[in-house]
């Protein structure tokens, strides 16, 4: 590594550090104010103010979504252009239990450390604000409208119980089953009804029994959201909503099919009818090694030791696997906390402790000198880009 690389990276580190209390600010006010998918409008104005104030060009409402935002500074023309996305998104009745204002801040802060620290970068950096990962699927709306087209590289960071860069992710669907039946009195004419509950209940013993004859790395989860009005009435109406995830678009493929035939199958066993409705498909994570290895390097400048991915399970699903499937991608994690699993109340504690502003400004400082590398050595990027194309080349010869 040369000394201008060296001194280049110390300098962004600087530049963090000198944002460290408006950054831990930023956090914290997400936070303390969680919003739900689609609806993150306060960390949206939030995130966007201090770009503003810094000079980026600032779009609001990209991809016909509200409270999506593309924030763009240009140093030096003719350089690469890299995203750092922005998540900011919480859990219903639980908050910020997987971080995304930990993602959302890291993003703004290592953008604005960038300009403060490199004025002539040779490249442009673009934050894209990516609403309702958790539930909608913000990133995929956007690839879908070209928002990544222009795109060599994009990255954020994920906080976590573990430092990696390699983790994986599976290929996932939301579905949403409704039952009809017909209704009529449980005790003196039970004859003159259809069980709706009768058919939710059936779908899941089939489902249930279809276990066995999937692949380990099928998960299926679902929950009764409507069971009905009244034990002495026989339901006319209910409703279940189900989580698909298989390790590839392919196989979750697959898997939907066996489901949906599953739950018909349950349903017409009782005479009641079903209607299925899917949510936006969410591809398995394509991780750009090259890209990956110098964000390992930067997280170990940092003093993060960087851990292996789990060997088997230990994974969910994000709308960034439809973001790797367009343009070379990276999805590391940084910890935040020991044992904290994320999706839980001990992790929007940790989203708000003193290890997760550490763990904010080590993701912003390696997200920043990550992204500084890519635009002062062409060769990087040209390994980068070189490595997306041949996936993407290996997928198409596979008639994906």
């Amino acid at each position: 590594m040369s000394m201008n690389v060296v001194e280049g990276k110390k300098s962004i580190q600087v530049a963090v550090d000198a944002r460290d209390a408006e950054l831990r600010e930023l956090a914290l006010n997400i936070h303390a104010h969680p919003e739900l998918s689609f609806q993150e409008y306060q960390a949206m104005k939030w995130l966007i103010e201090p770009l503003e104030t810094a000079g980026f060009s600032v779009e609001k409402g990209v991809a016909n979504l509200e409270t999506s935002f593309r924030a763009t500074w240009e140093g030096h023309p003719g350089g690469p252009t890299i995203a750092i996305l922005a998540e900011y998104d919480a859990l219903a009745g639980l908050g910020h239990g997987c971080g995304h204002n930990i993602i959302g801040t890291s993003a703004i802060g290592a953008a604005l450390a960038l300009k403060d620290a490199h004025p002539d970068l040779p490249g442009k950096i673009v934050v894209l604000g990516t609403p309702a990962e958790e539930e909608g699927g913000g990133k995929i709306l956007m690839v879908e409208d070209g928002i990544f087209d222009d795109v060599d590289v994009a990255m954020m960071c994920h906080p976590q119980k573990q430092t990696m860069v390699l983790r994986g992710g599976l290929a996932c669907v939301d579905a949403s089953f409704k039952f009809y039946g017909k209704a009529s009195h449980a005790s003196s004419a039970p004859e003159k009804g259809i069980s709706a509950l009768d058919a939710v209940i059936n779908t899941f013993v089939a489902i249930n029994s279809l276990r066995q004859f999937l692949k380990d790395d099928v998960r299926i989860h679902g929950i009764i959201t409507k069971g009905g009005d009244a034990t002495n009435v026989v339901p006319a109406y209910c409703q279940a909503e189900f989580l698909l995830r298989a390790s590839t678009v392919e196989e979750l493929n697959v898997v939907r099919e066996k489901v949906y035939a599953a739950a018909r199958h349950a349903t017409e066993a009782v005479s009641a009818r079903i209607e299925i409705t899917e949510g936006l498909i969410y591809a398995e994570r394509n991780n750009n090694k090259a890209l990956a290895a110098l964000f390992k390097d930067n997280l170990e400048l940092l003093g993060e030791v960087v851990c292996d991915p789990p060997a088997k399970g230990g994974i969910g699903s994000s709308d960034i696997g439809n973001v790797g499937q367009v343009t070379a991608t990276i999805h590391p994690y940084i910890k935040i906390t020991d044992d904290a699993i994320t999706h839980t109340p001990e992790f929007v504690q940790a989203a708000a402790s003193e290890s997760g502003m550490i763990g904010l400004n080590k993701a912003a400082k390696a997200l920043a000198m990550t992204a500084y590398e890519v635009c002062m050595n062409p060769q990087y990027i040209q390994g980068i880009r070189g490595e997306f194309e041949a996936w993407k080349a290996t997928k198409s010869c596979n008639g994906r």
